[in-house]
């Protein structure tokens, strides 16, 4: 069965949360924090989304976004995650998913959250 489309209007800013499988850790050195935002910044320019704020804890992530197309998010967080889990497998000589399913997003769509986040 397909998955429901996300709603992910252009020009609307979204909180992005993904954590680690079972509450692992996805981050275990400088390193690996210093991998993911490079490629957070590679793919974020190549599909249109701008970050405005993130935080990188030890087992999971919150993103503050603006995407500029429909679908650029999505495509950021693909393949943001494809770069980064095949790395981190890699560096910690491990295989199978890194993350618990797909990543969460809501709109920011009120000053309040905003300012909470």
């Amino acid at each position: 069965m397909a998955r429901k489309a996300r709603f992910s209007p252009e020009g609307v800013p979204q909180h992005v949360i993904q954590r680690g499988n079972n509450r692992q850790i996805c981050f275990g050195s400088e390193e690996d924090f210093k991998a993911y935002l490079h490629w957070l910044k590679q793919y974020s320019k190549k599909y249109g989304v701008s970050v405005h704020a993130w935080v990188l804890m030890t087992n999971h992530v919150h993103l503050l976004c603006t995407p500029w197309s429909v679908d650029g998010l999505s495509k950021v967080m693909q393949s943001l995650g494809r770069s980064y889990v095949r790395y981190f497998n890699y560096t910690y000589q491990r295989t199978g998913t890194l993350w618990e399913g797909r990543f969460k997003s809501c709109l920011v769509n009120a000053p309040e959250y905003l300012f909470h986040l």
